[in-house]
C-alpha cells in the first residue's frame, strides 16, 4: 500500500481473496489481457478515432515507456486532468504500467484546487490540456510548479490540428520540464512487477464542482473487483457498447461498470467531449450504443430533446441513472420513452455503490437506489445514538466491504471522523431500507455540509 493510505485489515483482506473478489490483477494486466483475447475489435472511439484492443495496448506500452524515460518512476503521483479524450486512457494506463499513482482531476478544477492536490499527494507530474475551452491549463501548471517542490514535468494533450507552444523546455523559475503528450512514444522494456494491493489510483471526494474534501485510495484488487461485480450484473459483453456521456474521471464512468467494466470483456467504449443532449443521442445513433450512465438531470435533458432530435436509439438496452434521491418520473420515463431497461445507481467515491437489479420489481427500479453490489458489503443504519434503527426508519448510513477502502489518503483527522472503529465509513447520507432489502438515500445528515467545510484542509 502507498504510505499515507490505510489497509484493509488482515482477517478481512483473507476474507475478500477467499471469496473470489480480489484476484491479484492490476488494472493495466487485466488490459493486456484483454487486448491479446480481443486484439482486432475496438476498444475506443472517439469522433473520427477508433483504436483496435492491440492499438490501445500497443500505444499504453509506448507511453508508458515514454513516461519512464522522462523520468516518473514506481510510487509517483501524477495529476490527470483531461477531457473525455482517448489520451485520458492512454495516460491513466500507462501512468499505472509504469507503477506511478494517476491522481485524478476534474476539468473544472482551477490553481486552488489542483495546487492542494499537488501538494497533498506531492505529485511530480501533471497530464492536462496545454488550452482548453479558452482556459490556459499549462499556464496553471506553471504556476503552481513554481510555488513548490512537487511539481517537476508537465505533459500536454494538444486536440489533433494543433500545436503546443510548449515542449522539451525548462523555465528558469520552476525547473519544470514540459513535454506534449504526443511525445511519449518510446520502445517499450520489460513489464514491471507489481502486486494488485497496491494503489492503483487516487480519487477526490468532493466531487467536480467544489474542492476536493480528501482523496480516496482505490487499490487495482479492490476496483477491478468492482468494475467485474459490475459489468456481471448487467450482463456486460463483447458486443456491448459503452458511451462515457459524463466525464471519464468520474466514478460512475470510470468504474461502474463504465470504461474498465467496458474494457474488462472486451466491449466498445465511446467517449464524447460534447455531452449536450442532442450530440449524445446522436452518437448513440451512430455507434449503435447499448450501455450508459447519466446523472438524473442529464436524463431528462435527453428526453426532451429526443422528439427534436429525432435519433434512433433503439440499440440502447440499458440507461443507468445516478445519484440520489431518485427521481421517479425520469427513471419511468427512460423505460417508456428510449424503450430501455433504466438502473437506478448510486455511488460515493469511497467504494459504495448500490443499484438495482434487472430482475427487480418495477416499484423498486423507480423508487429504489437498489442493493450492495457485493454479497460481502456491510450496510447499516443507524441513529444519532449510533445503534442500528429497524427497517424502514431513517438513519445514517454505514458501510463496509471488499471495495470500500478504510480510509483517506493521508488524512488521520478525517478518517478519525468518517470511520468507525470496526472500520465502517460513515457516509454523512440519510437512508432507509425496505423490507425487500433496498436502500432509499433521502439526503444528507443534518450539519453535514458545515461538517465538510471544516474537514477541507
Amino acid at each position: 500500500m502507498l504510505h499515507g493510505c490505510t489497509p484493509w485489515p488482515e482477517e478481512f483482506a483473507d476474507r475478500y481473496w477467499l471469496a473470489g473478489y480480489w484476484r491479484g490483477l492490476t488494472l493495466d494486466n487485466l488490459l493486456r489481457d484483454r487486448a491479446q483475447e480481443c486484439g482486432p475489435r475496438t476498444a475506443l472511439v472517439h469522433g473520427a478515432t477508433r483504436l483496435t484492443y492491440a492499438q490501445l495496448n500497443r500505444r499504453v506500452d509506448r507511453m508508458a515507456a515514454g513516461f519512464q524515460l522522462r523520468g516518473l518512476r514506481s510510487g509517483q503521483r501524477v495529476v490527470v486532468q483531461l477531457p473525455n479524450v482517448p489520451e485520458f486512457v492512454l495516460a491513466v494506463f500507462a501512468l499505472m504500467r509504469v507503477g506511478a499513482v494517476p491522481v485524478f482531476c476534474p476539468l473544472s478544477y482551477r490553481t486552488a484546487e489542483v495546487s492542494r492536490l499537488v501538494r497533498v499527494t506531492e505529485a511530480v507530474g501533471y497530464v492536462g490540456p496545454s488550452t482548453y475551452q479558452g482556459f490556459d491549463h499549462t499556464a496553471m501548471a506553471a504556476d503552481i510548479a513554481s510555488q513548490g517542490p512537487f511539481l517537476r514535468r508537465v505533459f500536454t494533450y494538444e486536440a489533433p490540428g494543433t500545436s503546443s507552444p510548449y515542449g522539451g523546455f525548462t523555465t528558469d523559475t520552476s525547473s519544470c520540464h514540459y513535454f506534449p503528450l504526443g511525445s511519449l512514444d518510446s520502445p517499450p522494456g520489460p513489464p514491471l512487477a507489481r502486486g494488485a494491493d497496491q494503489v492503483a489510483f487516487l480519487l477526490p471526494s468532493g466531487g467536480s464542482t467544489r474542492a476536493p474534501l480528501a482523496l480516496v485510495a482505490r487499490t487495482h484488487n479492490d476496483y477491478a473487483y468492482q468494475a467485474r461485480a459490475a459489468a456481471e450484473l448487467v450482463s456486460l459483453s463483447e458486443s456491448d457498447v459503452y458511451l462515457a456521456a459524463l466525464p471519464a474521471e468520474s466514478p460512475f464512468a470510470f468504474g461502474c461498470p463504465g470504461i474498465v467494466g467496458t474494457l474488462s470483456v472486451g466491449g466498445a467504449v465511446v467517449l464524447v467531449e460534447d455531452q449536450e443532449a442532442a450530440a449524445c443521442l446522436r452518437v448513440i445513433e451512430r455507434e449503435r450504443v447499448t450501455i450508459t450512465s447519466v446523472t438524473a438531470d442529464a436524463a431528462r435533458l435527453w428526453l426532451d430533446a429526443l422528439p427534436t432530435v429525432r435519433a434512433d436509439v433503439s440499440s440502447l438496452r440499458l440507461v443507468q441513472v445516478g445519484g440520489a434521491p431518485s427521481h421517479r418520473p425520469t427513471a419511468a420515463r427512460v423505460g417508456t420513452e428510449l424503450g430501455c431497461r433504466p438502473q437506478q445507481v448510486f455511488g460515493t467515491a469511497e467504494g459504495l455503490l448500490t443499484l438495482t437489479r434487472p430482475t427487480d420489481p418495477g416499484e423498486s427500479v423507480l423508487a429504489t437506489q437498489g442493493r450492495p453490489l457485493s454479497p460481502d458489503d456491510e450496510i447499516r443504519i443507524v441513529g444519532v445514538d449510533g445503534e442500528d434503527v429497524p427497517d424502514g426508519q431513517p438513519g445514517e448510513l454505514l458501510a463496509r466491504g471488499p471495495s470500500i477502502p478504510r480510509g483517506y489518503y493521508r488524512a488521520p483527522d478525517r478518517n478519525a471522523y468518517c470511520f468507525t472503529a470496526d472500520g465502517y465509513f460513515r457516509t454523512g447520507l440519510l437512508a432507509r431500507r425496505t423490507a425487500a432489502g433496498d436502500l432509499v438515500v433521502t439526503g444528507r445528515r443534518a450539519g453535514q455540509p458545515a461538517d465538510e467545510a471544516a474537514m477541507r484542509e
